[in-house]
């Protein structure tokens, strides 16, 4: 796990890339140990609100010192964020949570399930396991015809799309998407809403395939003090000592077989 700390960041670069939806880069020295999979805490501006929001890592440039956060507006927190200008300064807690396990599944075909705000996490997996010689099959899920990201994810790997309303793709869910091309992976890596992770990991069990899936939650510390953001697993935590993992710390990436959702 990387070391936390809160660090004073800037703005790159920002635009809005979807309805709600926002592409912004800043400057850090972060970038040098952040993972796909792992996520930071963006703290507001606006002294009313005191608590990081949580930020998953669509991209990250070790070159440049720069990570890359593709965010949807949500809440008053979210909404100041889409209002950064190019060299504001921005206070962020990093890195945090633990990622998807790349390196294990070297020259694997590997199998990528984005849905929703799920899609952003993805990208930077994306480009680590091709690094890693496993060139992955890529499938998102969509509401709309609004793809945000499909090109860059088409760098990495073959991606397909569906959407709720039929607009693009496969009309339905990733699933779908899924079974509609018979793609049979060895291991699968997802992000997303909750109902499209407990589909993942019933059809993963039904399939006997491995799978993880990066849980998303809403946090309050980060840190893994606050219990906040806690959920069943078949192990015992040794911070609570019951079957609970907290998703900030031990997650949010989890085998999707130890966790109850």
């Amino acid at each position: 796990m990387s070391r936390k700390k809160k660090v004073q960041t800037v703005v790159i670069s920002q635009q809005k890339i979807a309805p709600d939806i926002y592409d912004l880069w800043l400057e850090t020295e972060l970038a040098e140990e952040a993972h796909a999979g792992q996520f930071v805490g963006i703290y507001p501006t606006d002294g009313a609100h005191l608590l990081p929001r949580p930020i998953s890592i669509c991209q990250v440039d070790r070159q440049k010192g720069a990570i890359r956060l593709v965010y949807r507006i949500a809440g008053a927190g979210t909404a100041e964020f889409a209002g950064w200008q190019i060299g504001q300064k921005v206070e962020v807690l990093g890195i945090l949570g633990n990622g998807f396990p790349v390196e294990e599944h070297k020259g694997k075909k590997v199998l990528l399930l984005g849905g929703g705000i799920g899609i952003p996490p993805m990208l930077e997996l994306a480009r680590e396991l091709k690094e890693q010689d496993s060139i992955p099959t890529i499938v998102v899920g969509y509401r709309d015809k609004n793809l945000f990201l499909h090109d860059d994810l088409q760098k990495y790997g073959k991606v397909l799309a569906a959407t709720e309303d039929g607009s693009v793709g496969v009309k339905g869910n990733v699933l779908d998407a899924l079974q509609q091309e018979k793609v049979c992976p060895g291991v699968l890596m997802a992000c997303g809403p909750m109902p499209m992770l407990r589909a993942i990991k019933n059809y993963a069990a039904q399939n006997e395939i491995k799978a993880y899936i990066s849980l998303e939650e809403r946090m309050a510390c980060g840190v893994g003090a606050c219990l906040g953001c806690v959920c069943k697993t078949t192990r015992k935590d040794h911070h609570s000592h019951v079957n609970n993992a907290r998703i900030c710390t031990d997650g949010p990436v989890f085998d999707a077989q130890e966790v109850e959702i």
